[in-house]
């Protein structure tokens, strides 16, 4: 299935109809979801009267019971046509997000509705990262998928960016469920975007057995762990991303609390950086096609491990807040040249008929610990302080450059995408 391609195009390489349909329904839905950044806290606290440990549980509990049931859905979705699964998870959380604002009209909104909506989408939407990068890799050559990824990325940051204080305004004018709805809208969006794409998709070769087996919820993690360049990165990304997003609500103590932040300056300490993300993402390729993959890769990872430890420092006043963009400005500048890179080097390096099943159990592992490692923070926090805590983390990000793949891993050989048309 490869794109339609004109080599030496001034804007880059052309990745054909297909992927700009994928392209467009990815950065829909990326939209949705910055839209409702935070509605669902918002619902609890303003419609349901819920208490800290009630919104605490909408974003780790539900994160995690998503990732739980998420777990048997890898090889599920190993042996099936992809574009399918891709249609059906954004249906899927569609329809879930949709009952929210339906139960708030009907005045039957609950909280463990919202609880159980939180784990639909958790598992919907790692379902979907599974059969997106699997089916990337069908869509698109090999030399390719730098590009294909470091677009993804600059979109992510794009609708970071954007997202917020636009649902931020919808909800001010509407009303606390508004952003949901648009949220749902735009996994519809997403599902009519992918429907549109057109074209066939081989069938996977099927096992010989039909059914999913116990033994097979663990292909994904056997796969990684027995790959030499798979392996430190796996651990890299889990710990790095857990500890990282562990420190945000001991941040937000530290700005909102005790230093007195303004919620706006707040969000502009985030909102500013991430134009950073934009730079990065633009930067990945072309590094990559200078320096190497595997440099970028080593270099990159091993730069966005210095930034989170200078959050310890956070003060009062004019230097804090300037303290805290610097801080996420070269954070986030490093994770975006690296984000690209790493999935199409965890790609590369992943067989074709192992892809779904290792990238879930990648995303089950990586928002398990980020689950668990906000957990364990918050208790730090209480015993230690949220500075203390948030310093720790940063030391403990300083070890992650050793879990780097140390040596240039050679792609798997894999067959070249049948020519589809553009």
């Amino acid at each position: 299935m490869r794109s339609g391609r004109r080599p030496g195009h001034v804007l880059g390489p052309r990745l054909g109809r297909r992927f700009g349909w994928l392209w467009a329904a990815y950065g829909t839905s990326a939209l949705g979801t910055w839209l409702a950044f935070g509605a669902f806290p918002l619902i609890a606290v303003q419609v349901l009267d819920a208490g800290p440990a009630e919104v605490a549980a909408l974003s780790s509990v539900g994160a995690a019971v998503g990732a739980a049931v998420a777990v048997p859905l890898g090889p599920w979705v190993e042996f099936r046509r992809k574009r399918p699964v891709l249609i059906g998870m954004d249906l899927a959380r569609c329809a879930a997000l949709l009952t929210v604002p339906v139960a708030f009209a009907c005045g039957a909104l609950t909280f463990p509705q919202l609880l159980l909506v939180s784990v639909v989408v958790a598992a919907a939407d790692i379902t979907f990262r599974t059969a997106s990068g699997a089916y990337l890799k069908t869509l698109l050559p090999g030399e390719d998928l730098l590009v294909a990824n470091a677009r993804f990325e600059s979109t992510t940051w794009t609708t970071t960016i954007v997202g917020p204080p636009l649902g931020g305004a919808a909800i001010g004018l509407l009303g606390p469920v508004a952003t949901v709805l648009a949220d749902a809208v735009s996994y519809l969006l997403s599902a009519l975007g992918i429907r549109a794409m057109g074209g066939h998709e081989p069938r996977p070769e099927h096992r010989q057995a039909a059914r999913v087996r116990a033994g097979d919820l663990l292909d994904g993690w056997r796969y990684i762990l027995a790959d030499a360049a798979l392996r430190p990165l796996f651990f890299n990304t889990a710990l790095f991303n857990g500890l990282v997003m562990a420190v945000e609500p001991l941040l937000a103590v530290l700005m909102l609390g005790r230093f007195g932040f303004a919620p706006w300056q707040y969000g502009l300490a985030f909102a500013v950086p991430s134009l950073a993300g934009l730079a990065g993402s633009r930067l990945a390729r072309p590094l990559a096609a200078r320096f190497g993959q595997h440099r970028v890769l080593v270099v990159s990872g091993a730069l966005r491990a210095l930034w989170p430890v200078g959050l310890a420092f956070l003060g009062p006043g004019t230097g804090g807040l300037l303290l805290v963009m610097g801080v996420e400005l070269g954070l986030i500048f490093c994770c975006a040249v690296f984000n690209p890179v790493y999935a199409t080097y965890r790609l590369e390096r992943t067989a074709p008929d192992r892809v779904a099943r290792t990238l879930s159990a990648w995303t089950v592992t990586t928002r398990s610990s980020t689950a668990l490692l906000t957990a364990v923070w918050g208790v730090l926090g209480g015993l230690l302080g949220p500075r203390t805590a948030i310093g720790l983390a940063g030391v403990l990000v300083l070890t992650t450059p050793l879990l780097l793949p140390r040596r240039t891993a050679t792609p798997l050989s894999e067959p070249e995408p049948a020519p589809s048309r553009p």
